[in-house]
């Protein structure tokens, strides 16, 4: 399988590239057992993989070995259960240990980063991110051509081969290390600014993926509002036909109110879909979200696809997860929480922000309303139309992403609401000042 650079706009902590197994005619005679992988960039990139069966993991291991284009010297990861290794081939005894390694976790995935420049090598469980990091190791010489020489012993490392047991699974080669978080807010190339940029603070639009790209030019425009010319009322009609009993916002949330499992109102949301699914997304691939306050999601993924999300009214928050937990639902911490406020945009990419539970706060007064749109990569080859979740016992359930009404038809139906409303007000002022 080659390799291609058609994602290289994507931030340099997720640049993405799918495996690459090596099959030079030198390496036709490995031995059984052993799977070979070669570095797009020498010295640097990340490996991500998994264990598909951990309930037989206990008294084995996985090796992972970074080898010199001549296998004369390398890096050399054996992973088990609570317990990681790592040592250099050329020398008797190991850099370091420590007290983690794979998990029991049928969903857990993990990765392993290589940092010729920094001499740095992390390992991490869940999305390649410093967040889900739990061991870093940093080669260090006692002067600077020690220095140096660690740095050029880590750009001749071109090589992967593992060694494992039978259900190991490599998933991606990501072109460049792990070496600063990644913003969740992104920012337009006219609104960026130097202390943007040095603070780490936003991440440039134009550092999206170009399925991303697109997405964010189609949402993020000054017109792409809710409250518009044909209907400035519309989001205090929405708020109105929330909390009205006949309202069409609110037996809508009743009847869905056992979507998930056990019946519960506050865990329910509603989808209104605008337009018509192409076959690129899973569903169809914009949908206006209304979250009244105290209303959340489970803890769900996104099938794997490219997502930007737009705040257009309230306030959403946002819990991050390293990967979809499978015993219970406090299983797997969240690594990170982030609140969301009117126009401000978040993204998702098939490794990065994939596991997320949203809410709008108990406190909120607002009722949220967020504009959500996805699209599979391009290279995707098979479309996973699923949303996965976790239901009320921790196992891991499936949701198909489906409309509660077409935009076209809400819309005219919270305007009709919100009229009757007002002649309704409109009937009892007059009433009361006869």
């Amino acid at each position: 399988m080659s390799y291609s650079n058609s994602q290289k706009n994507l931030p340099r902590a997720i640049s993405l590239l799918p495996p690459v197994e090596f099959s030079a005619p030198a390496l036709e005679m490995e031995e059984s057992g052993v799977k070979t992988y070669v570095l797009p960039i020498h010295g640097q990139g990340v490996f991500l993989f998994s264990v598909t069966e951990p309930a037989n993991l206990e008294g084995k291991t996985v090796s992972i070995s970074f080898w010199d284009t001549f296998y004369k010297d390398g890096l050399r990861f054996t992973l088990g259960v609570g317990t990681l290794e790592l040592s250099r081939m050329s020398e008797g005894t190991p850099l370091a240990t420590a007290n983690t390694g794979l998990v029991q976790n049928k969903n857990a995935f993990y990765w392993i980063s290589l940092d010729a420049h920094q001499r740095a090598i992390k390992f991490g469980v869940g999305e390649a991110r410093l967040e889900t990091m739990s061991f870093q190791y940093v080669l260090e010489g006692k002067t600077t051509d020690e220095n140096h020489e660690l740095v050029r012993f880590l750009e001749k490392l071109t090589t992967i081969k593992v060694t494992s047991v039978d259900s190991f699974k490599p998933i991606k080669l990501l072109r460049d290390p792990i070496v600063q978080s990644s913003p969740l807010r992104v920012k337009n190339t006219e609104e960026l600014t130097m202390g943007d940029i040095a603070n780490n603070s936003f991440l440039p639009k134009s550092n999206l993926s170009t399925i991303a790209q697109k997405l964010y030019d189609n949402v993020a425009g000054k017109r792409f509002v809710l409250d518009d010319e044909s209907f400035p009322q519309f989001s205090q009609a929405i708020e109105y036909s929330i909390a009205n009993p006949n309202g069409w916002c609110n037996a809508t949330l009743i009847k869905k109110s056992g979507e998930f499992g056990e019946k519960n109102l506050n865990k329910t949301y509603l989808r209104i879909t605008l337009g018509v699914n192409s076959g690129e997304s899973p569903g169809v691939p914009y949908v206006m979200e209304i979250w009244p306050p105290g209303h959340y999601s489970p803890i769900h993924n996104h099938a794997g696809a490219n997502a930007i999300i737009r705040v257009l009214h309230g306030a959403i928050s946002a819990k991050l997860f390293p990967f979809l937990g499978t015993d219970d639902e406090e299983s797997v911490a969240s690594f990170a929480v982030a609140t969301f406020s009117k126009d401000d945009i978040t993204w998702i990419s098939p490794e990065m922000n994939q596991i997320h539970q949203l809410k709008n706060l108990d406190g909120n007064v607002e009722t949220c309303i967020t504009i959500q749109c996805y699209m599979y990569d391009a290279e995707d080859q098979t479309h996973y139309d699923y949303f996965d979740y976790l239901g009320t016992k921790g196992n891991t359930e499936h949701y198909e992403p489906d409309s509660d009404a077409d935009f076209i038809w809400f819309k005219a139906q919270m305007k009709s609401e919100w009229e009757t409303h007002l002649k309704e007000q409109e009937e009892l002022f007059l009433k009361s000042n006869l």
